[in-house]
């Protein structure tokens, strides 16, 4: 077999990749999607309610586990979106699930609004709820990354307290 030097010395970059990718028409790709896209709709269609919510939730906890690996924080995605994508994806009402999990409805509105922070208990709660197929660890993660993007930005908190602290480490490293 000839090294890839001496045919360039050949052939065009052109004449070379026509060589080895088959070319498709257009129409034949088209047709090949439409397939495809038949099949995937007749395969969803033949899936339970169980199996449909399986899916969500699995897709819901890798977007979670994405997220919380990412670095940047988006305002948009706090503990409160997470959780009522939780409730969308299990296809239950706010109240229903409050029930469920044995909180007042008002305090799971609350936290889904971000007015109030979220308890260890509802933290242990989704877990349960969840079968431990979203674990504590991860909601509470959620928070911590909050948490820390509050910290490092709120200006104003680090400027009052800076007057509570008396003497500091004479050396930084």
């Amino acid at each position: 077999m000839k090294s890839y030097k001496a045919i360039t010395k050949t052939y065009k970059p052109e004449e070379i990749a026509a060589s080895f990718v088959f070319p498709v028409e257009k129409q034949k790709k088209e047709e090949a999607l439409s397939t495809f896209r038949h099949v995937r709709k007749k395969a969803e269609a033949r899936k339970t309610l169980d199996e449909k919510i399986v899916a969500n939730l699995l897709q819901l906890k890798f977007l979670i586990e994405d997220y919380i690996g990412s670095k940047p924080f988006n305002k948009k995605k706090h503990f409160g979106y997470f959780l009522k994508e939780y409730i969308t994806r299990i296809e239950t009402k706010n109240k229903d699930f409050a029930e469920q999990i044995g909180i007042d409805p008002s305090e799971l509105s609350a936290v889904i609004n971000k007015h109030r922070e979220p308890t260890d208990k509802l933290i242990i709660r989704l877990e349960l709820h969840s079968n431990k197929n979203f674990p504590a660890i991860l909601w509470l993660r959620l928070v911590a990354k909050e948490k820390e993007y509050e910290i490092m930005h709120n200006k104003s908190l680090r400027s009052r307290e800076v007057g509570y602290v008396k003497e500091k480490l004479p050396f930084s490293f």
